[in-house]
């Protein structure tokens, strides 16, 4: 036992200071777009999911956008800025001469109920299973999401908001409801990646919803396939306004 305390003394404490102090990020990163007022061949690349619109300068829709390795359209690249999360579907269209956006804190009201707890029940609604890996990181001991009072839980019941990733397949549509039912009010709800923002690369199959949007009210919007643990602990400490 003497050898366990000296050994946890030695090692010291693992948990990443962040929020406190800035997170460093990979340089291969591929977060916030940057964008350029392109023209010619350059303005006319076609994004295979729709992400990009070329008209009217250009813009590029992060629900839809998978933030591909090689990009085709050359007017589009990205900076090493992971904080991507929003309150609004219109908020993830990022154009070149247009402010950005960051997700906004509850109610006065909802944050004096979740602010300091917030219990989360998820559904993988058809996912992949990246954005629930991603997501299941923010657990561990580096990222230690339950410092801030946030928490998975396995019943509705228990749960204040429902967690959703996927792009909400026919088979699993009425699960996803039953399961939003099931949550006490007020509850909110999370799309956590570009599938369960508007499909991902799925958008337009007939098996599928096209994500959540038109299923259920959405209060905070993850982009990203999937998208970066950092990306996901910076939407949920906005939308509980431990940062701003």
């Amino acid at each position: 036992m003497i050898r366990a305390i000296l050994s946890r003394i030695r090692q010291g404490h693992r948990t990443m200071p962040y929020p406190n102090e800035p997170l460093a990020m990979p340089e291969r990163l591929r977060g916030y777009p940057r964008l350029t007022l392109a023209s010619g061949n350059e303005m006319s690349g076609d994004c295979p999911y729709g992400a990009y619109d070329p008209a009217a300068g250009g813009s590029l829709d992060l629900g839809r956008c998978l933030f591909c390795a090689d990009c085709p359209v050359a007017a589009v690249s990205f900076t090493t800025d992971f904080q991507l999360a929003v309150s609004r579907r219109d908020e993830l269209i990022v154009r070149p001469d247009a402010g950005r956006y960051h997700a906004e804190r509850l109610s006065a009201q909802l944050l004096k109920l979740f602010g300091r707890s917030l219990k989360f029940r998820e559904v993988s609604a058809g996912g992949c299973n990246a954005c629930e890996a991603d997501t299941n990181v923010l657990s561990t001991i580096g990222w230690d999401l339950g410092r801030f009072g946030i928490q998975f839980v396995a019943s509705p019941r228990h749960a204040d908001g429902l967690w959703v990733t996927g792009p909400v397949t026919h088979n699993m549509r009425q699960a996803l409801l039953d399961t939003y039912a099931a949550i006490p009010a007020p509850k909110i709800v999370v799309a956590c990646g570009a599938c369960a923002i508007g499909g991902g690369p799925f958008r337009g199959e007939p098996e599928q919803s096209d994500g959540i949007d038109g299923l259920l009210p959405v209060d905070l919007y993850i982009p990203g396939c999937p998208p970066h643990p950092a990306t996901i602990l910076e939407g949920l400490l906005r939308l509980i306004g431990r940062i701003s």
